[in-house]
């Protein structure tokens, strides 16, 4: 791909050619260096879009919610984008779960995209993924992106460190406050929310996310916790509330800006990482480096050594 095909992609999906938009972000996903072109194509576009991260264990009912919040911005004549991050098929390598088979409400609607995303074969990952297909995104004028994650792990954290106001998903019965420390919920927090609240134990894990809250330093923004029952419908004009809230606080404090500037240095760290991977992937398939291989199997150089020696080779 040159970047004339790019340039009149994206001309086309600013148009409201989806097709356009998702042949943009198959170029994301597959990684290589007609992403990075794509990424240098829309690197200084958009910037209104915001970016609402959602994540939280699986069968927290997120796609539910996620789904009632895409009403929420069309009921106010607005367009919304949602990047659902699912787990990589072990044999296409592409998303398992079907993104319009959680929404499909939505799914004729021409102000709604979806968007399934898998690691495939992406050097670094989601982690450089998502940022790039929010920017593509952005530069189509969405006002809103949604992220949804399929869990809460490392990788998931990573992820929603991409949005602007991340909303953490639990049930009753989740845990203790100690567990959901260790899994850094805390730390990525803005909002929590409490979906299937009309379950039992939904006021023992309000009680626990507030003792949690109550034992922690907050500088601003205290993370309001919202009870919700997302297949009914229920909570969910709240739900809405607080993110908007946040929105006004994090343009309100500076805070906004604070955290734009700290993703795009995250950005730089794990675009960096994956060039010197790549680089020295390169050059360990090389057949001039089979001496070089022989060597440290063979005891004559320790692993540190090489690893210096290819880092050395890779940025020079």
């Amino acid at each position: 791909m040159v970047v004339n095909d790019a340039e009149q992609l994206l001309l086309q999906a600013k148009q409201a050619n989806r097709v356009a938009l998702a042949k943009l972000l198959s170029i994301v996903e597959r990684g290589g260096q007609p992403a990075r072109e794509l990424a240098r194509l829309v690197w200084s576009l958009g910037g209104s879009t915001y970016v609402v991260g959602i994540t939280g264990a699986p069968g927290a009912g997120k796609s539910s919610l996620t789904d009632r919040l895409i009403s929420q911005v069309r009921n106010r004549l607005l367009e919304v984008a949602v990047v659902a991050i699912d787990p990589t098929s072990p044999f296409s390598g592409g998303a398992i779960l079907g993104d319009r088979v959680r929404m499909q409400e939505h799914a004729t609607d021409n102000g709604v995209f979806i968007r399934s995303m898998a690691t495939r074969g992406h050097l670094g990952g989601l982690a450089l993924a998502v940022p790039d297909a929010i920017r593509v995104l952005a530069a189509v004028q969405f006002p809103y992106v949604f992220i949804e994650t399929v869990g809460v792990g490392q990788v998931e954290v990573e992820i929603v460190g991409a949005a602007d106001t991340t909303a953490v998903v639990i049930n009753p019965g989740w845990g203790d406050a100690i567990q959901a420390n260790k899994a850094g919920l805390l730390e990525i927090a803005d909002l929590f929310i409490i979906n299937k609240a009309d379950r039992e134990g939904s006021r023992e894990t309000r009680r626990d996310i507030e003792l949690m809250l109550e034992m922690s330093s907050f500088k601003g923004w205290i993370p309001p916790i919202v009870e919700t029952v997302a297949t009914e419908g229920k909570g969910i004009d709240e739900v809405f509330q607080a993110i908007e809230s946040h929105h006004e606080y994090l343009g309100r404090s500076g805070e906004g800006e604070k955290r734009r500037q700290a993703r795009i240095l995250e950005e730089l760290n794990h675009v960096l990482q994956a060039e010197i991977t790549r680089k020295v992937s390169d050059l360990i398939s090389e057949p001039s480096f089979a001496e070089r291989k022989a060597e440290l199997i063979g005891g004559e150089i320790d692993p540190y050594s090489l690893a210096l020696e290819l880092l050395k080779f890779a940025v020079d």
